[in-house]
């Protein structure tokens, strides 16, 4: 009982905004791992490549050595950040795969305006032309001077939108009003907040400083009383409503974008090819207009330089409606097939930036089972060639890469066996220094087998 009382306190440390505090709680539960007082689940086919960390907004509180926590703890094959606006996180969370062994990658996630689907809504909820779009196999959160411009532009618009946004719902709201400085930017480690760091003080300062939160919040939203009542007794159900009600389209807080809110896909992949990182486009459910066009889409997308596939399983087939259920997952499915047919491996996993949402997805479910093996084989591509980026320089955007693997379906194929066959961490990136420097594909997989690797 004392050694798990200890273990919650060191997990509770993850969380803290002092990176100290972190490094030292997490080398303590390697330790502890190491010494055999902490139960780990053995290494699964399981993974979430998906998981945003508190650097931008994480439900749970996770911090990158949080996730990396997680992964091992529960036995993941391979886990995988994905921050909104910036990398603040990719060292940390790379270090601490490389303390734990884990397979892990990291990446960014934005917004970004695409002129040729301007009268059509893509990904982005009743927004034409506004598509959710990524970064993914990052090696540092250091950016390169040629393009810190763009960085930094990503970080100043969404400042600028945050505070657009809190001066609309303080209007609302008075008296419960935030101050964006005091109440705000300390949620997020890194200075950027997202809208869901906002929504969380608003709904906790309500309830500090109000008498009659339920009157309060039936007057603001404009809902029935035992609606709010019950709403108050589920917070991730709540905090989604508030966010739906005050900051989404037809909120009092919502800001219309333009083609000038966002930047264009070509800037933000300078920003990742230059970074040695992976464009990736991403995808919801098919429904729109936009999606539904996925191959006209995805190959212009291709064009601009995008090589991967994001999708958030949970949401297309975890669906109570039959047949809003049955289809989403041909929906999925379809989309699959057509990521496959464009060699564009796929990036999975949960996101974990809202109230109630999954900490990894139900590999065993059903409705995945056709479609699990694209998954696995999507972590093993962009772990490998995060592990060959980092150790010797020659990941997917490499100019070694385009000389000696010059198709996508090779260079998927390549990175997919190095991340599914070198171990994870310091010991693979080592044994890649060893045996990959100067060598052709085929000449580094036939030494890496000889090691015993195959």
């Amino acid at each position: 009982m004392k050694v798990d009382v200890r273990i919650s306190e060191l997990e509770a440390r993850l969380k803290d905004h002092d990176p100290e505090v972190r490094r030292s709680a997490l080398k303590e539960l390697d330790a502890a791992a190491k010494q055999g007082t902490v139960q780990l689940i053995p290494e699964r086919d399981i993974v979430n490549m998906h998981c945003h960390s508190f650097y931008s907004y994480n439900a749970y509180g996770f911090s990158p050595s949080s996730l990396a926590w997680l992964a091992k703890r529960n036995g993941f094959r391979a886990c995988g950040i994905v921050d909104f606006d910036v990398l603040d996180g990719v060292d940390e969370f790379l270090e601490a795969c490389d303390l734990l062994g884990v397979r892990g990658s990291a990446g960014m996630e934005t917004r970004v305006f695409i002129p040729e689907f301007s009268i059509r809504e893509i990904n982005s909820p009743g927004e034409p032309g506004i598509f959710y779009h990524m970064g993914i196999g990052f090696t540092s959160s250091a950016v390169p001077e040629e393009v810190a411009g763009i960085a930094s532009d990503l970080r100043e618009r969404a400042q600028a939108r945050n505070e657009r946004i809190l001066a609309r719902v303080n209007a609302h709201l008075d008296p419960v009003i935030l101050d964006y400085a005091a109440d705000v930017l300390p949620l997020a480690p890194g200075g950027t907040p997202t809208e869901r760091h906002m929504v969380s003080a608003y709904v906790q300062k309500a309830t500090d400083m109000v008498d009659d939160v339920v009157s309060f919040w039936v007057e603001r939203l404009q809902i029935g009383s035992s609606e709010v009542t019950d709403l108050l007794n589920d917070t991730a159900r709540f905090q989604n409503t508030v966010r739906k009600k005050l900051m989404k389209r037809g909120g009092v807080g919502y800001v219309e974008p333009g083609s000038d809110s966002f930047p264009s896909v070509e800037a933000l992949n300078r920003l990742i090819v230059a970074c040695g990182g992976l464009p990736c486009a991403t995808w919801l459910d098919g429904i729109s207009a936009g999606e539904q066009a996925m191959g006209e889409l995805l190959e212009m997308l291709i064009g601009k330089g995008i090589v991967a596939l994001n999708i958030v399983p949970d949401r297309n087939w975890n669906i109570l409606d039959p047949a809003l259920r049955e289809t989403k997952v041909k929906n999925l499915y379809d989309v699959v097939g057509l990521a496959d047919d464009l060699d564009l491996p796929l990036n999975v996993g949960t996101e974990m930036n809202s109230p109630g949402q999954r900490v990894v997805d139900d590999f065993d479910a059903p409705e995945l089972a056709p479609v699990r093996q694209a998954f696995l084989d999507g972590a093993d591509f962009v772990t490998g060639h995060t592990l060959m980026q980092r150790a010797v320089s020659m990941g997917y955007q490499s100019t070694w890469a385009q000389q000696a693997l010059p198709t996508r379906r090779a260079r998927c194929e390549f990175y997919a066996e190095i991340g599914r066959r070198v171990p994870p961490g310091l010991t693979g990136m080592r044994l890649l220094d060893r045996v990959g420097r100067g060598r052709a594909p085929d000449e580094i997989l036939a030494k890496l087998s000889s090691t015993g690797c195959f």
